[in-house]
């Protein structure tokens, strides 16, 4: 079983936006305003989308655009959890999940088992699984002061009432990380977050052919021999894997869009398959000027990458640009394809799909 995951870095490009709010400001002479999310380094300030509300975002998109089946969420007094069910339903596969519950315990009737004081015998059927999908927040490149925008409700009789909001306009960076041997593919022994299936449900998926076993080559029990894990078959995983790229194509979300709409897919992207679990591309992205304020790809630092890591790579690097996007690049990224035998330089979409198209033929 390869250990190989997907590596992606993307730049999205918007204006007069507030994609992820904070809640009530407290920073505004008006009673009704909302501020806008913000973090700060070195004493300036960058807006970001919590990397929860990308996930959203990534989820919605990949029910609405690409019909994946989701999963259904129970509410149980203080918490909440999904179907845990990442055979049937691929959300849980792709995204993870945590369902804590207790199940009856019943004799060879069906009759529930009672203790000594005559109350019903449980069992903990807790079941866990780290997600496959890592992603981070996605942040604004260049320092960002957002604008407070006074706004009012005026359709009625009466006086007005207003309320405010903060906007921005950035440049934003957002990494994500997916595990190519993880999708599809589930444990089931005592450690936290890979209890993937509860007894039944794997067993019922081993009976009727919807798994099969396989050898984890990486985790052993007490006697030396390797762990078994239930896998998918190639076919499933490998759709579940590009489709999970492919939706950012058509990405969208964001708070206020009624008036403020942003379109959030990626104007620039990397796609690229490692042997390792490190993300190379942290810091291709960088701000200059005086207030840091301007955002710009740099090239230098990618070509560092490319040699440092030249070993770590599978397959090609694909980038893609968007057109009308920070254009005086462009010649320094053809230098850049022409150094290097294993990038190919085109749109975000044909990078996505053809960045796909490989990933079928590297996994196993």
């Amino acid at each position: 079983m390869k250990n190989l995951k997907t590596q992606g870095f993307v730049l999205l490009d918007v204006d007069v936006v507030a994609l992820n709010n904070a809640g009530k400001s407290n920073s505004t002479k008006f009673d009704n305003a909302v501020a806008t999310k913000k973090i700060f380094k070195n004493g300036k300030s960058y807006v970001y989308v919590s990397g929860q509300a990308w996930r959203y975002w990534w989820r919605d998109s990949l029910q609405r655009n690409l019909g994946w089946e989701v999963s259904l969420i129970t509410r149980d007094k203080k918490i909440a959890f999904t179907n845990a069910n990442p055979i049937k339903f691929p959300d849980d596969d792709v995204f993870g999940y945590m369902k804590a519950a207790k199940d009856v315990i019943r004799d060879i009737d069906g009759n529930p088992v009672l203790d000594s004081k005559g109350k019903e015998k449980t069992e903990n059927v807790t079941v866990t699984r780290i997600s496959p999908l890592k992603n981070t927040a996605i942040v604004s490149v260049a320092s960002v002061r957002p604008e407070e925008n006074w706004s009012s409700m005026a359709r009625q009789e009466g006086d007005s009432v207003p309320y405010g909001k903060e906007e921005y306009s950035a440049i934003m960076k957002g990494m994500f990380s997916l595990d190519l041997a993880q999708v599809g593919t589930f444990s089931n022994y005592n450690k936290t977050g890979y209890v993937n299936l509860s007894e039944k449900l794997q067993a019922e998926a081993l009976e009727n052919g919807l798994v099969t076993e396989v050898e984890d080559n990486f985790i052993k029990d007490a006697k030396g021999n390797p762990h078994k894990l239930a896998r998918l078959d190639k076919g499933i995983r490998v759709k579940r894997a590009t489709d999970t790229i492919k939706a950012l194509k058509n990405i969208s979300g964001g708070a206020m869009q009624t008036s403020n709409m942003a379109d959030v897919t990626p104007k620039f992207i990397i796609l690229a398959t490692t042997k390792t679990g490190n993300h190379p591309f942290s810091h291709i992205a960088s701000n200059s000027g005086a207030y840091d304020e301007v955002a710009e790809i740099n090239i230098d630092a990618i070509r560092e990458i490319l040699n440092d890591y030249k070993d770590d790579f599978e397959g090609k690097i694909y980038i893609g640009k968007r057109a009308g996007f920070m254009d005086e690049k462009n010649d320094e990224l053809s230098k850049l394809v022409k150094e290097f035998e294993n990038i190919e330089l085109m749109t975000v979409n044909t990078a996505i799909d053809k960045y796909c198209e490989q990933l079928e033929t590297q996994m196993d």
